[in-house]
């Protein structure tokens, strides 16, 4: 951890969901702190509330109970319009499904959430295109994901993710779709971008090995938090930071992975659709939380 201002703070945070008339306690009283520079995973069987964390952490949804401040702002004190605005500058995402826009090129996905900013259009492309240098994908600038690797459009997504320049990475199964080989790959990405910058990187996964690689891991059961430990890795030493002078890239791991027609690996759908949701941290109206009469996120119930 790192001294200073925590990234995200949640003080004795619930989240109820009425289902059919009757109440869901998804979270009951969760209290964390997310520091700059921590690398966090998030674990627990489904229905443990994760995905509902992770959801309140990055904004997507507010607390029925409780405090949760973001970037030193409480989130229940914010309109919908500075909530938007608050996750834009704070928190990047990456989802397991990519959720790129099919007919974009990558350094236009990129650049989209410098849109929503007001960025000027040359800038954005500048901008985009330094981070797709930064994960090793330079040379893919114009290329759209049906062009590209499973491996190759995460990295696009952890692009856009930190374009931005968010103080928190929250990564919901990164390597769900990705066979073992580009999952590794882009797992060592996460955690080379994560020691060089200094963006929180928290991460929802079930698999125990990736999770074990974290310097920070929380265990969630039932809606509450059962463990929480900042003992460092047994088995998996923290990637060296990367020297400031030379940006952090990934070379392309041998993969047995073929790019598909969707451009998403074998058996898997690219998340086109939700290209947006990347972007600007929203869900598809039917997924978001925050949307009257919503289900709760898949794994709450």
């Amino acid at each position: 951890m790192t001294g200073g201002p925590p990234a995200i703070e949640a003080v004795d945070v619930s989240r109820t969901y009425q289902l059919d008339g009757v109440s869901v306690e998804a979270l009951r009283g969760v209290t964390l702190v997310v520091q700059p520079g921590d690398y966090v995973a998030l674990v627990g069987p489904s229905g443990s509330g994760k995905s509902t964390l992770m959801h309140l952490l990055g904004g997507l949804d507010r607390p029925t109970g409780g405090r949760l401040v973001i970037g030193g702002r409480d989130v229940n004190a914010l309109a919908p319009p500075e909530l938007a605005t608050l996750r834009n500058e704070t928190i990047g995402f990456v989802f397991q499904a990519f959720h790129l826009l099919p007919r974009t090129s990558a350094v236009e996905n990129v650049a989209l959430p410098l849109v929503y900013r007001g960025v000027p259009a040359r800038q954005r492309r500048a901008r985009a295109a330094a981070m797709l240098g930064r994960v090793g994908l330079g040379h893919r600038l114009d290329h759209r994901p049906n062009q590209m690797s499973g491996g190759e459009q995460q990295r696009v997504a952890i692009a856009r993710a930190l374009v931005t320049e968010p103080t928190v990475l929250l990564a919901d199964e990164p390597t769900g779709n990705l066979d073992s080989v580009t999952g590794a790959a882009v797992l060592e990405l996460l955690e080379r971008l994560n020691a060089e910058s200094g963006v929180a990187l928290v991460m929802v996964t079930h698999d125990q090995e990736v999770a074990a690689r974290a310097q920070r891991r929380i265990t969630m059961r039932d809606g509450v938090v059962v463990a929480d430990s900042d003992a460092p890795p047994a088995s998996h030493d923290r990637p060296p930071s990367v020297d400031h002078g030379r940006p952090a890239t990934l070379v392309p791991a041998p993969s047995a992975e073929p790019r598909s027609a969707s451009g998403s690996g074998p058996g898997h759908p690219s998340g086109g659709s939700g290209g947006a949701a990347g972007a600007t941290g929203r869900l598809p109206r039917e997924a978001d939380p925050g949307q009257p009469g919503a289900e709760p996120p898949e794994g709450v119930a």
